[in-house]
Parts: structure tokens; sequence; C-alpha cells
């Protein structure tokens, strides 16, 4: 079972590497990965587990987060309108995505960044996304709102980016015309 000592934090080299891509069909160890990245997130949102087990909540985790410097992330995360989008995907692309930008009101949080860090992230408001799933069968999905948002910032963490990374540092709180507030 992951816990939160095995998530690596800020600064840790891992999280500023690009990741490597991921064989298809996965390899029994990779399927592994994955499982227990889902388990930690199944767990993380149960308030029973988490408070025994210190968990932080989260919505997705990628492999490098765990020290697996691979193009794999899960995400666990329910719409504004309650669909839930639970997935595991390898190898993820954004495929076509909306000029139109979009944001979280409260900013972003992620699970191996300890502190809060103010401002809002621009991500694009509607995307198109290709990958693989653990039996190595293509996923294709549209998303926008927090599904859409999650999915970028887990495919972030593939290149190396950290969410901060998208703050102006001069002004945190600067929107661009238009960009529509996502409430989670």
């Amino acid at each position: 079972m992951l816990l939160m000592k095995d998530i690596i934090r800020d600064g840790h080299p891992t999280l500023r590497k690009v990741a490597k891509e991921v064989s298809i069909p996965p390899a029994a160890e990779d399927i592994e990965i994955l499982k227990s990245m889902e388990e930690f997130l199944i767990n993380s949102q149960d308030p029973k587990i988490s408070e025994k087990y210190g968990l932080r909540a989260g919505v997705g985790l990628a492999a490098p987060q765990i020290n697996v410097s691979k193009r794999m992330f899960v995400m666990r995360v329910t719409d504004e309108k309650g669909q839930e989008f639970n997935y595991s995907f390898i190898n993820p692309k954004i495929i076509s995505h909306s000029v139109e930008k979009s944001y979280l009101t409260s900013g972003e949080g992620c699970l191996s960044v300890d502190r809060s860090i103010p401002g809002y992230v621009l991500r694009h408001a509607r995307i198109t996304v290709r990958g693989y799933d653990k039996k190595g069968e293509e996923i294709k999905l549209r998303l926008r709102g927090i599904p859409a948002i999650v999915f970028q910032h887990e495919l972030d963490h593939l290149n190396g980016v950290m969410f901060y990374d998208h703050i102006n540092q001069e002004n945190p709180f600067q929107l661009t015309e238009k960009a529509i507030p996502i409430e989670n």
C-alpha cells in the first residue's frame, strides 16, 4: 500500500524529468504500479482510511510522483454533474484542445507540494485525449471542467512541469479574457 512517505516531494530531481514512454501492451510490473496508484487515490478519498494512514486526499497521481519516471498516471475525480472519471492512463496525450481557458477558483494543489501556492493556473477548458489503459487498449476521451484540469496537471508531471510553473509570478491572480472559473 502506498503511503504519503512514498510520494516524492517538490525539489526531487525525478519531478523535473521527462518521463519515458511505456511499452504497449504494458508489462506486469507497470500494471502493478498503476494498481497501487489507483489504490492510493481510493484510500486517500476515504475519510476513515485516509485518517488512519495520514493520507492527503488526491484526485490524480502520476508515476514520477512515486519516483517512477514512466508516462503513466491515474485520476479519480467527479465532475460538476456527478459523473465519475476513474482512469489509468499509459502514454497519455492531448490530441486537441480549446483556445478557451479555465482555472480552479481555489487554485491547484499537489500531493508532491507540501505548501499552499496562491495563484491561478490557466488550463485548456476542453481537451480531447488519447492513451492506453492497463490492458493496453486505447482510451479516447473528451474532457472539460475539473476532469480536464486534473488530466493536464498529471500530464505536466510526465513532462517535468509543476503546476506552479504556470502561475504568473508578477500577478498570480491575473486572468485572460473569458477564462472559465471552475469551483472545486
